[in-house]
């Protein structure tokens, strides 16, 4: 998920986003969606004619993937090219950082049957720990760190359009999450609420097998009488901070609820609380983690992001 971001909607000149991370995180992916966005996309280009693209006429967006197949990628020339566009006149470049956990990499490899780049002949891991370590001094200089580990191909185009959508100024986008905490919390949320007091309704065999977004789920958690304040107070308190961490430049807010199972009780409130977001204008979202494993529609359910 996202975890800090400078957006430069605002900066004198064309945007520049240099885009990288460990191969395997998604990069492609990012590209991909913004190209579709309408950034001019430019996917290996060697750092060398950095300078040279710069100088032509350029008036739109760019977006340009750098990574360690890069035929003269190195972490000081990277460092040199970040540098360099700060203080070009004109020139407000971005580093979109993609990085995603060991076990997910090595998932993503094994399916896929591709061989890293830095351990051709090795196990992946080997290739993924090195790489990582040459690229550690680049992700500190991040504007944008997205965490892919939990985001299937979707979630990232999601993510990536919330983030540098054109025209759409300052605009803080939120995702509303839910979870079991068997499972643990989801990477990258921002403010977490558990709803395991509420009226479950796995102890009805009639709603068991449903989820909360069916209606008679919901109907049902939210008979229970301390559901309303619990919604009203979580709805005061996210009206309170969401224009505080628009002011304050951020692009994007998590929210998550979590209960036992993650289909009942913490769906319900998501979708509550996602469709009163909505109806006040925010850009929201919402996303069910342990829906998306069982049917089939998520990070459990597809295949990797890809390099």
């Amino acid at each position: 998920m996202i975890d800090h971001t400078a957006l430069a909607d605002d900066l004198i000149g064309p945007r520049i986003l240099l885009v990288t991370g460990p191969s395997g995180a998604g990069r492609s992916t990012a590209i991909n969606a913004l190209e579709d966005l309408g950034f001019e996309v430019i996917d290996n280009l060697p750092l060398s004619l950095l300078p040279r693209l710069l100088d032509g006429t350029t008036t739109g967006p760019l977006a340009l993937g750098l990574d360690v197949r890069n035929r003269d990628f190195s972490t000081n020339a990277l460092i040199e090219a970040i540098d360099g566009l700060t203080r070009a006149i004109g020139h407000a470049a971005q580093v979109v950082f993609l990085d995603a956990d060991n076990d997910t990499l090595i998932r993503r490899y094994s399916e896929t049957r591709r061989h890293h780049p830095l351990a051709p002949a090795g196990p992946p891991l080997a290739g993924i720990s090195s790489e990582k370590e040459l690229l550690a001094p680049i992700r500190s200089r991040a504007d944008v760190l997205i965490d892919t580990s939990d985001l299937s191909p979707h979630g990232l185009r999601s993510e990536i359009e919330r983030l540098f959508a054109r025209g759409r100024g300052k605009v803080l986008g939120v995702s509303v999450h839910s979870f079991s905490y068997k499972r643990g919390l989801p990477r990258g949320l921002d403010m977490v609420f558990d709803c395991r007091f509420l009226r479950n309704p796995h102890w009805d065999p009639q709603l068991r097998p449903r989820d909360g977004r069916d209606a008679d789920v919901a109907a049902h958690v939210a008979a229970d009488p301390r559901f309303d304040p619990f919604l009203d107070q979580i709805k005061g308190l996210v009206d309170l901070v969401l224009p505080g961490h628009k002011d304050e430049g951020r692009a994007h807010l998590s929210i998550g609820f979590g209960c036992t199972g993650g289909q009942h009780r913490s769906v319900v409130l998501a979708e509550r609380l996602a469709s009163s977001l909505a109806q006040d204008g925010w850009p929201v979202s919402s996303r069910h983690r342990e829906l998306e494993r069982r049917d089939g529609t998520g990070p459990g359910g597809e295949r990797g992001l890809g390099a």
